[in-house]
């Protein structure tokens, strides 16, 4: 089965760090371009981070430049959101996705697999 597993979210205060996980598992990780997204109650989905499988190459939405690094992980099945300097604003469920056309990861914000989501909630 294809599944796409974001975990890692939680409670934090104002300031503070998260580390997001998304682990792939049921296809070829190297062939696709991994995207971050998040959705807040009441607000449209919203682009985060992007990167890109072919060289590494890693994207940001500004509202989040500085503070957030989009990394792969050693196992390479596994790509990482670390977040810093978190803030009120960035409470929303989080979701990674992914697809073999970052275009449409970055522009349309499509994937063909899309893990379930979870959860950041950011305290002031």
């Amino acid at each position: 089965d294809v599944q796409l597993q974001a975990s890692g979210g939680g409670l934090v205060q104002a300031g503070g760090s998260l580390r997001l996980s998304c682990v792939a598992s049921g296809f070829t990780f190297d062939d696709y371009n991994i995207g971050w997204f998040r959705q807040a109650p009441g607000k449209e989905r919203e682009g985060v981070s992007w990167f890109r499988s072919t060289d590494g190459s890693t994207f940001y939405a500004d509202s989040v430049k500085g503070r957030f690094t989009i990394s792969s992980g050693a196992a390479k099945n596994t790509v990482y959101l670390q977040m810093n300097s978190l803030k009120p604003e960035d409470t929303a469920v989080y979701y990674c996705a992914a697809d073999q056309s970052l275009r449409r990861l970055y522009y349309g914000f499509q994937a063909d697999y899309w893990g379930q989501g979870t959860q950041v909630t950011v305290s002031s």
